[in-house]
């Protein structure tokens, strides 16, 4: 009993971002830990490396509470469910206000701009957050939103929008702003913002970056995270931010190779930034393709990729390294999934995404600290592999068990995806997915399909000829998308519920 009171209190102190009111530090890597964790042949293995670069590569500072005072840019077209494609730019200030400008666009490159809102307003950076552990709570203050249209079409789909939400009879002009909402004027009850679905919600979690290029903190660069977006439109206004947007770059610190960052930042409310057009790149998803950062999901989680594709058949597999803090230096515990996907077809909804469907159809999981080992081994019966089974660092089949009722997975199990291919500043294959749900079901559906993606991951070996079995290359461990009910999830709760019932007794 007072090994799982301890083990439990300790993960509750972690999801709750504890560890994150020690002084700023620089984070040292821990390559023994990852060593361990891949296997020792792995150390030949490309795509490994990359992953395991991640941790000690480019070392990062994080400052709490982040002093985000400057400019920041987007550095990519960015799409938000809807879908809606977009870049950012924004200005805080020292005395806590912001001015932030929202470019929207009606393609998915970002060249065609529709309409732009200019945001002004106060953020304050309070505490550490309880939810999303590395990440700052800040409130903020709305003083005055405009909008400007680029184009006839635009203003006349805005027209639509707005009398219908807000009763606006004013004729709305291309080029001209439009205030659709100001703080202490006498029309501050009329909010014709939210018929725009707008909401600065992003603004209550702050996240700020600094990595230091080889090791030289002189050669540094600056990266902002601002909370996510939630999923459904209808709901943004409501939405409490539990994991980020991409991030945005600073001005000062961009890299020279970044065009859309200088176009962005030259931009202003009537002149928006018009991305260079690319040619759209063929899908070919076969090959391996690694997480490029240590990336955040909605519920306390912590992660990094690794999808392979194989060329002659629509085998796929996905591994899943999953963390306890938000730069991947401890592991809690992994996945290994393979099943076989459908030939994707263009989507209907998405300008530039692909419709594919994907099976789960065998698993396999691996404890990577005692506090999963013993929840896993709290599950009793044949929901989750052998009954009091689990070890420390010993992968287990699940596919026996039908999945894992601990992890929320069962199989098989069919997802509706959406991908693209893109290319990053040097020109280097990314490969883009589905954004999971904000409100953490699984899109096992085709109207459940996302219209927005997630973090890209990265090509590391061109391609994959024949199929091997799970774990072959060390300790694999594989998910596809991160739509499946994980331990973060559900079983904190099921942690917190056992430590109330014990100091009840």
């Amino acid at each position: 009993m007072f090994l799982w009171r301890y083990t439990a209190a300790v993960l509750v102190l972690l999801s709750a971002g504890w560890c994150e009111r020690l002084p700023p530090r620089l984070v040292s890597s821990s390559p023994a830990r990852l060593e361990k964790s891949f296997g020792r042949h792995s150390r030949l293995h490309q795509c490994q490396y990359m992953l395991k670069h991640l941790q000690d590569g480019d070392q990062i500072t994080v400052h709490m509470p982040p002093d985000i005072a400057g400019h920041w840019v987007s550095d990519s077209c960015e799409v938000r469910s809807g879908p809606e494609f977009l870049t950012r730019s924004y200005h805080f200030y020292n005395n806590y206000t912001f001015q932030a400008l929202q470019f929207y666009y009606r393609d998915n490159q970002c060249t065609e701009p529709s309409y732009t809102l200019l945001i002004e307003g106060s953020v304050h950076p309070r505490q550490a957050s309880w939810v999303v552990r590395g990440g700052t709570e800040a409130d903020f203050q709305l003083s005055r939103v405009l909008l400007v249209s680029h184009s006839p079409a635009a203003a006349e789909a805005l027209q639509v929008k707005l009398e219908q939400s807000c009763g606006l009879v004013k004729r709305l002009d291309p080029g001209l702003s439009y205030e659709l909402w100001a703080d202490g004027t006498k029309h501050s009850s009329r909010d014709c913002a939210r018929g725009l679905d707008f909401s600065m919600q992003e603004l209550q979690l702050l996240r700020m970056e600094r990595l230091h290029r080889h090791g030289d903190p002189a050669t540094n660069a600056e990266e902002l995270f601002l909370g996510d977006v939630h999923t459904e439109r209808a709901q943004r206004r409501l939405h409490k931010p539990s994991g980020y947007q991409p991030p945005l770059q600073s001005v000062k610190t961009y890299d020279a190779s970044c065009v859309t960052c200088q176009i962005v930042s030259e931009a202003d409310l009537y002149n928006p930034p018009v991305l260079p057009s690319q040619n759209e790149r063929p899908l070919r998803l076969y090959g391996n393709w690694v997480s490029r950062r240590c990336e955040v999901r909605p519920g306390v989680l912590f992660l990094t990729r690794h999808f392979v594709f194989y060329e002659d058949s629509n085998i796929w597999e996905g591994h899943y390294y999953h963390f306890s803090d938000p730069v991947c230096r401890h592991p809690t515990f992994s996945i290994s999934a393979k099943g076989h996907y459908s030939q994707g077809v263009p989507s209907t909804a998405v300008m530039g995404g692909t419709e594919f469907t994907f099976t789960v159809t065998h698993m396999k999981v691996t404890p990577m600290d005692m506090a999963t080992a013993s929840i896993l081994n709290v599950f009793s019966g044949d929901k989750c592999g052998k009954q009091g089974s689990w070890k420390l660092g010993v992968q287990q089949d699940v596919t026996p068990t039908l999945g894992c009722a601990a992890l929320g997975i069962r199989l098989p199990h069919t997802e509706y995806e959406l991908f693209r291919i893109g290319r990053d500043s040097a020109g280097r294959s990314l490969l883009f997915n589905g954004q999971r749900p904000t409100n953490g079901s699984s899109p096992d559906q085709p109207h459940k399909r996302a219209t927005s993606y997630q973090p890209p991951l990265i090509r590391c070996i061109s391609s994959q000829k024949g199929s091997t079995g799970i774990g072959k290359e060390g300790d694999h461990h594989f998910r596809l998308g991160n739509g499946y009910k994980t331990l973060d999830q559900h079983l904190i709760f099921v942690i917190m519920l056992v430590e109330l019932v014990f100091w009840s007794i």
